[in-house]
């Protein structure tokens, strides 16, 4: 533990300052996320196609926004401006959720929350990687995530406490999350500098398809692979359904994601560390074998705690890959066009999120539950053969 420990105490302030600012918007985020689906249905008596209408629309906005953000981060030579903007338009969005009194206000929120995340993702990527020293950027990495994936645990902690408190007032818990939004705003704009190298006008092309040439093939296979994990991985949301379906109590069905998000935590920054003195391919080949794991645990459960074991197991998979493909994307990709490349990256993920998901309930709703992770092991093992292929052709790989 001496080497992740000595890399945690030389990251540069503005890594902190970057992961403390995922925390508290997460926080806030979670927090809605966990009740909004009740609110929707409980206090607007929305039906679930119109909920699944509105998340649907929510994150596609996310995921194709984040290209158009990463390539503007390029072409600006700035990243910090559009990180700043994106994390405020999301705090912005938070007093809306409490105050709305039709879906079509929830979905006009839901869709400014997530252009806010849209806009953020791919600049706060590069950013990462603009700021820390390249023999530390996989624990840069790890530490902004596992500080993001604490607050995915604290928001859903927060939100049963003060249900709790407030006598299960939906509307007026949802008012907690603005104060860690706001927060969050502050911490980013006046704790992240930006490097002065980012600011020199470079000669190298900005964002063009001429440019789009100059990321390497391993950059591709990159893209290729983190889509086959999240094709494997689909919705945390059967995650719950999974827990439901073997009987925890609707009550207590946030324990599974906070279970879920607390070995993601804890994994993350040792995960990003090693990164920096091993082989990406053995982490992610661990990973792997967690994820099929993990599926095979849930594709059997036949009570709560298989549940909580085998979204355990999924924390520590998303642990060991998810700051690390941010790493190898980084390696990857030229200074001038990192922007781009994390937007790719996202929206290509985020194509395969919506697919592997819609795959997921189509099996769940014809074959069963086991169907949805046997199907989910299966992409796994794909992953594994793609990241073989990936091995053969890119030697260079770390």
């Amino acid at each position: 533990m001496a080497e992740p420990t000595r890399s945690l105490r030389t990251l540069p302030t503005g890594i902190w300052a970057l992961g403390l600012g995922s925390l508290l918007m997460d926080t806030s985020s979670e927090l809605v996320h966990s009740l909004l689906p009740v609110f929707m249905s409980s206090v607007l008596g929305a039906g679930m196609v119109a909920i699944g209408l509105v998340e649907g629309i929510a994150e596609g906005t996310a995921a194709v926004t984040r290209v158009f953000s990463g390539a503007l981060s390029d072409q600006l030579r700035r990243r910090k401006p559009l990180v700043v903007l994106g994390y405020a338009l999301g705090a912005a969005s938070k007093p809306f959720f409490p105050l709305a009194t039709s879906m079509s206000q929830v979905l006009a929120a839901r869709f400014a929350d997530r252009i806010g995340k849209g806009i953020r993702g791919a600049p706060r990527d590069a950013l990462v990687a603009d700021i820390a020293p390249p023999a530390l950027r996989g624990a840069a990495y790890g530490l902004r995530q596992a500080l993001d994936s604490a607050g995915a645990v604290l928001g859903p902690l927060l939100a049963l406490v003060f249900m709790a408190r407030l006598s299960n007032d939906i509307a007026a818990v949802l008012w907690i999350a603005v104060v860690p939004a706001l927060l969050s705003v502050t911490v980013l704009g006046l704790a992240v500098r930006e490097p002065a190298r980012a600011h020199v006008e470079r000669r190298e092309p900005r964002f063009s398809l001429a440019g789009l040439r100059r990321l390497e093939p391993r950059f591709w296979w990159i893209v290729v692979i983190g889509a086959l994990f999240t094709l494997a991985r689909f919705s945390e949301a059967f995650l719950v359904l999974r827990a439901q379906s073997t009987g925890l109590a609707i009550g207590y069905v946030p324990v599974v994601m906070i279970a879920m998000n607390a070995f993601f935590t804890a994994g993350a920054y040792p995960a990003g560390a090693a990164s920096d003195a091993m082989s990406a391919r053995m982490l992610l080949a661990t990973g792997l074998a967690l994820l099929v794991l993990a599926d095979l645990v849930l594709a059997a459960a036949d009570a709560p705690w298989h549940v909580l074991v085998g979204a355990s197991l999924w924390g520590l998979h998303m642990a060991l890959t998810q700051g690390l493909l941010s790493k190898l994307v980084a390696d990857a990709a030229p200074a001038a066009l990192r922007g781009t490349a994390f937007g790719i990256f996202h929206l290509v993920s985020g194509v395969a999120l919506v697919l592997a998901s819609l795959l997921a309930g189509a099996l769940w709703e014809e074959l069963g539950p086991p169907a949805t992770f046997l199907a989910g092991a299966l992409f796994a093992a794909l992953s594994a053969l793609g990241m073989v292929a990936f091995a053969r052709r890119s030697a260079s790989t770390p």
